[in-house]
Parts: structure tokens; sequence; C-alpha cells
């Protein structure tokens, strides 16, 4: 019969648990299991490309100038049909850690003394949040670095070193056909489509199967692809962590706008945990597409 041993952290975890005071014990937590779904706030997931051009992703399309008026008029649209979710709170990739700055620059556009820079936070986030009369907009985002040596998560460099296999996986996961087809879509297209693309499910579960490919980056002894997926994965579950902890009234709908790969997990976890009732996103954004 196989020796099935709990892991040790688990006995010490059950072990602690005898010890806590009965009245702690019966008073119990709220479980996110647990929720009945009248105790859900809504949730809205919004995929957006990085508009300001950021460079620091994995895969970097190359995003025409939404400062433009004809792109500055399609954001307004779309942010418009976005606005019929009728949000309490806007959620945005900004650290948490951050929200002070992000106050100050929220106040000052409110005011009338911030000009919107190219970023989705200030496009989308703050232009929602003051459509709707909101007083904040929230930062929910980690990204910070992992633990350990930076080299047990670096699988470009691990690749570069270990001959032509890895090489060649590497340069197709870059899929620069890929990239082009996006940039030409971006550059023919308006920006309510734009997000209409970067929303529909089929998109969205592509990129996700692309963090699969990661931990092929291994020789049976080193792992740092399936090291930097571990983190990814990581960072998106302190990210969820973050939106449970706002959204802290079941009245709440929480709109949250984030990079596209982040948002198939995201939207994973707040289904799959009971936290959240989720809302699909393409009926409002068939809508600013004019379809």
């Amino acid at each position: 019969m196989p020796n099935y041993r709990l892991p040790a952290i688990c006995v010490l975890s059950l072990g602690l648990l005898a010890t806590l005071p009965a009245a702690v014990r019966a008073q119990g937590a709220d479980l996110l299991r647990d929720r009945a779904a009248a105790q859900r706030p809504h949730i809205m997931f919004i995929a957006s490309t990085h508009l300001a051009n950021h460079g620091r992703d994995l895969v970097n399309t190359s995003v025409p100038d939404v400062l433009e008026p004809q792109r500055q008029k399609e954001i307004e649209a779309l942010a418009e049909a976005l606005a019929r979710f009728n949000p309490t709170k806007v959620a945005v990739e900004v650290k948490l850690s951050s929200q002070g700055k992000l106050d100050e620059k929220y106040t000052a556009y409110r005011k009338g003394s911030y000009r919107l820079t190219r970023d989705e936070t200030d496009q989308l986030g703050m232009r929602i949040a003051a459509r709707l009369g909101h007083s904040r907009i929230h930062a929910v985002d980690w990204n910070e670095m992992p633990p350990g040596p930076i080299a047990e998560y670096d699988f470009k460099t691990w690749a570069m070193n270990k001959g032509s296999g890895h090489q060649a996986r590497f340069a197709a996961m870059a899929n620069p056909g890929s990239v082009q087809q996006e940039n030409a879509m971006m550059r023919s297209e308006p920006v309510t489509r734009w997000y209409l693309h970067f929303n529909q499910p089929e998109k969205l579960a592509k990129m996700n199967r692309a963090y699969f490919d990661y931990p092929m980056f291994n020789d049976g002894k080193d792992y740092p692809g399936a090291n930097w997926v571990g983190n990814w994965y990581a960072r998106n579950l302190k990210i969820f962590a973050n939106l449970v902890t706002l959204a802290d009234n079941p009245q709440d709908r929480v709109l949250v706008i984030y990079g596209q790969g982040h948002v198939f997990p995201l939207r994973q976890y707040a289904e799959q945990s009971g936290a959240f009732t989720v809302v699909d996103p393409l009926p409002l954004l068939r809508s600013a597409a004019g379809q």
C-alpha cells in the first residue's frame, strides 16, 4: 500500500488549528469557496494592449498614437460603452504600493490640471471613473522580483546557452508573424474594434496556452521556464487577492482593465474560486464597435 504522507506544513497547520481557542474555531471565516451567489460582487475584465508602447512584455506590439484626435474620439466611444457596466470601482494595472501617486494624478485629472497620458490606465481607467463620478481609481497590481537568484528564472539566457534546439524554440515563441498581424489590425481599425479583438475568448485562450511552452526550457535539472511561469501565476494570484480585498461589498461591480495576458488566469480565478460573478464584456464591446 502506498505510504501517503501529508507535507510537513500541512501537519503543522493541523496542529496549530487544534491549539486555537474554541471561540475562534467556532467563529469561522468568510471563505471564498463558501460564498453564495448573492454574496458575490460582479466583476468584468477588459483585456488591453499597452497603449503607451512601454515595451516591457515578452511580446510587444507597436500601437498607433492614441493621443491623435481621431483615436481620442474612438477611445471616448469605448469608455462610454464600458461605463454602461455601471462599475462601482475601476481597477487598473498599477502597483498597489503606488496607490498614493495614482490618487494624486486622478485628483489632478478631475480638477483639470492633469493631461491624460497614452497609458490605458489613463485613457480608459481614469476616463471611465471620472465619467461615473468616482472619487478614486484603484491600483491592484503586484510586480516585484521573484525569490532567489534571477538566473533561475532567466529562460532566455539559458536557452541561448543550451544549443540550437532551445534557441529555435525561443525564436518560434516570439511569433513575429502574429505581432505583425496585430500591428496591421491596429493601424487599420478603430480602437473600439481593437478591444473587441483583444477580448475574444479564443484569443485569450491562445495567449494562455503559450505559457505551457516555457517549462520546456529545461535539461531535467534546471527549469528556468517553469520557474518563470510559476512566478507569473503567483503574480496573478496576488492580483486576484487584491481584487477580492477591493470588492468588499456584495453589491460592488468592479471593472478591471489589464494587460491581455493576465485576463485569462484572472477570470479563471474569479470564476473557479466562487469569489465573483464574472460578467462577459463582449456585448458592450460589440456595441462600441457598432456590431
